[in-house]
Parts: C-alpha cells; sequence; structure tokens
C-alpha cells in the first residue's frame, strides 16, 4: 500500500521507454541488467518514492480524505519499519548502479536525490510551489538511467526536456485534489497559490510544450497524445466547477499508463517492426 501499487508504472513506464529507445536489436532485452533494474524501478523506487512522502506528510495526511480508503495513512509508530523496508529494498540496486557508466550514475543519483528531497527537509520541495512541480522530473530519471545505461550517453535534450513539461503537468494536476487539505495544514503547492482554474491552464500550456518538443521523435503520437491531455484538462475545469474532479483524478494514473503504453509501442514498433 505504501508504495501505490497504482502508480509503479509512472516510475516503470519510462524506464523501459529509455530501454528500447536504446537498444539496437530486440534481443538486447533480455541483458540481465536491464532485466533486474526493470525489477528495480518496480516496488523498491515506488517504495522509495512514496514511502519517503508517508513519512514527512502525516500532518497533512491525517486531514485529507483521500488518505481515507484510495491511499495509505502511515502513523508515527510506523515510521522506522517503513524506512528499514526501503533502505532494505533500494541499497543493494543503488550500490549497483555505481558500477556503471557516468551518464547512468548520474541518472541513478538524481532520481535519488529527487525522490527523497521532495518530501524530506531541508528542501521539502512539495511545499514550494512551482519547485514542487519541477521535482517531478524524477519520473523522467529512470527513462535516463536506462537509455544511458544501454547507451553510454544521455538521450537527445528535447525528449528530456519535454519529459519534464509533462512530469511537471502531472504533479499540478495531481496536486488541485489536495488544495482543500494543504491549505488546512498550512502547506503551500502550485494548486494552492494559482488556485485550481490556473493550474489547470498551467497544466495545458505544459502538456503542449511536452507535444511541440516531442515531435521530432513520436510523429503524430505527440500530436494526438498533446490533444488527448488538452481534452482532460477543458473536461477538468467542468468537473471542479461540479465538485466531481477528484472521480476524474482517480481515472487520471489509467490515462497516464495508457499514453506510455502508446509510446513504448510506437518506438518499438517503428525500430523493429518498420
Amino acid at each position: 500500500m505504501a508504495s501505490r501499487p497504482r502508480f509503479w508504472f509512472y516510475v516503470f513506464g519510462p524506464y523501459i521507454v529509455g530501454l528500447i529507445a536504446a537498444v539496437e536489436t530486440s534481443d538486447e532485452l533480455a541483458n540481465i541488467s536491464y532485466l533486474l533494474f526493470g525489477l528495480y524501478f518496480l516496488l523498491p523506487t515506488n517504495l522509495l518514492v512514496y514511502g519517503i512522502n508517508d513519512i514527512f506528510d502525516y500532518e497533512t495526511d491525517i486531514i485529507n480524505a483521500k488518505k481515507t480508503g484510495y491511499e495509505l495513512l502511515v502513523p508515527p509508530a510506523s515510521r522506522f519499519r517503513l524506512l528499514i523496508f526501503i533502505a532494505v529494498t533500494n541499497s543493494p540496486f543503488l550500490i549497483a548502479i555505481l558500477f556503471l557508466n557516468l551518464p547512468a550514475i548520474v541518472a541513478g543519483l538524481a532520481f535519488l536525490f529527487l525522490s527523497v528531497f521532495y518530501s524530506a527537509p531541508p528542501i521539502r520541495a512539495k511545499t514550494k510551489p512551482f519547485l514542487d512541480s519541477a521535482f517531478n522530473v524524477l519520473y523522467v530519471m529512470p527513462g535516463l538511467f536506462a537509455y544511458s545505461h544501454v547507451s553510454g550517453e544521455f538521450p537527445p535534450l528535447n525528449v528530456v526536456i519535454a519529459g519534464a513539461c509533462w512530469t511537471a503537468a502531472m504533479h499540478a494536476y495531481s496536486a488541485i485534489p489536495d488544495i482543500a487539505a494543504d491549505r488546512e495544514a498550512g502547506f503551500n503547492t502550485i494548486a494552492t497559490v494559482c488556485g485550481p482554474y490556473v493550474t489547470l491552464a498551467i497544466c495545458a500550456i505544459l502538456y503542449s510544450a511536452a507535444a511541440v518538443l516531442s515531435i521530432e521523435y513520436l510523429g503524430f503520437v505527440s500530436v494526438a497524445l498533446g490533444s488527448a491531455y488538452l481534452f482532460l484538462m477543458l473536461a477538468s475545469v467542468r468537473s471542479y466547477r461540479t465538485g466531481r474532479l477528484f472521480k476524474l483524478y482517480k481515472a487520471f494514473p489509467l490515462i497516464n499508463i495508457a499514453a506510455g503504453f502508446v509510446i513504448f509501442w510506437h518506438i518499438a514498433l517503428e525500430k523493429f517492426f518498420n
């Protein structure tokens, strides 16, 4: 529950997209190193990202209705045990990363830094408007890591910036259902500062930028996905006005997974079956 299984693909999806973009042949995908790190970017990394979040967010979570049933509320008495689980499941892989090429090490350590200090002090980026969304580039890092691990170099800068725009929009959108709880707890986020409608407009701009920046590599898929997310933002305006945004938000992970699925297969089909 602490690792949020419905969000696992937010980390694993970018990893396999980066992997498929970097390999030369489909046979390379059977490499044991790629498979082991694939396992790492399932439960262990998600336990790191969301476990650290739950440890430092108790004061907000206790007044957040989303934490009742839909997500897990981690009480202070469970924090140490959760930290032990995080350390045990992540440490072997983090040590292994240090023996890879330099770009892969940079991506792996960037993922660790962003994942921890999004929630943990002294940075605690999630309480600093706009920095909170910028830190969500942590979800790009698994793709950056996979690509670098295979190729020994970083992917094109346009792709990285497009991913950063997409993940920033993903964070900003996810912050909207928490506006009331965050304001009550005295936390500032991009959504509490900008309000729901301006935040949705920012999301629309970021999704559009991601589509434009990635069109060179994804073609029509970029246009189609960009249009789909713009439609989602428009639908969210109406849903917020009618008090039904949380229902739409609950479908958000499935929409993001579907988008990642389309991107993965577009790259795979272009590369191996064209």
